[in-house]
């Protein structure tokens, strides 16, 4: 090891990576494993070692655990998109069970039932038209659900929905045939 400097030890993992020698990388993120649990950049540079080694599975493990510790960071996001693609690729490959959507889809179960106390008006009210439209079309969507689809259709918002059903595809191939089937639905309303 270099250092005990993490910073000076993610640069050089990362240098092994862009240089091919992945299992290098893994070697040293291993021994850092148990200092920085939460840490995003240890589980993103796993992942990435992971993903070199055709350890699709696993890279999707510690994405999918960057997910959760940054859901807002796109990076991991995408990276998960592309090792699943990898992965229904390559069914040959180690797979692991993908629980964040399913802990996705319960969440957006459990918020779309949620209905929020009445509350006092104020003196100046948004109108209700105004309140029920859903955001553009060009907005990109972080964590596409299932439910989240179906809020939209409810909505009429379908452009939405279809996209939804177009990224949950990318993210569960398994499922392709069934979110299929939801598009040519929507589209048929259209």
């Amino acid at each position: 090891m270099i250092s005990s400097d993490p910073h000076l030890i993610f640069a050089d993992v990362s240098l092994d990576i862009s240089r091919g020698a992945f299992q290098s990388a893994l070697d040293k993120l291993t021994e850092m494993n148990g200092w920085f649990p939460e840490s995003y950049v240890l589980h993103l540079l796993l992942a990435r070692a992971f993903k070199g080694l055709k350890r699709y599975g696993d890279a999707a493990w510690h994405l999918t655990h960057c997910c959760r510790i940054a859901p807002s960071n796109q990076v991991a996001w995408q990276e998960l998109i592309e090792v699943k693609t990898l992965e229904a690729q390559h069914p040959e490959t180690e797979t692991v069970i993908d629980t964040i959507t399913e802990e996705l889809e319960q969440l957006s179960a459990a918020l779309s039932a949620f209905s929020a106390p009445a509350n006092a008006e104020s003196a100046d009210p948004t109108p209700i038209a105004e309140q029920k439209q859903p955001f553009g079309d060009d907005v990109s969507i972080p964590v596409p659900t299932e439910s989240l689809a179906n809020l939209f259709i409810a909505q009429g918002a379908y452009k939405k929905a279809i996209k939804v059903y177009t990224s949950l595809i990318q993210l569960n191939p398994a499922n392709a045939d069934h979110y299929q089937q939801q598009i040519d639905q929507v589209l048929e309303r259209l």
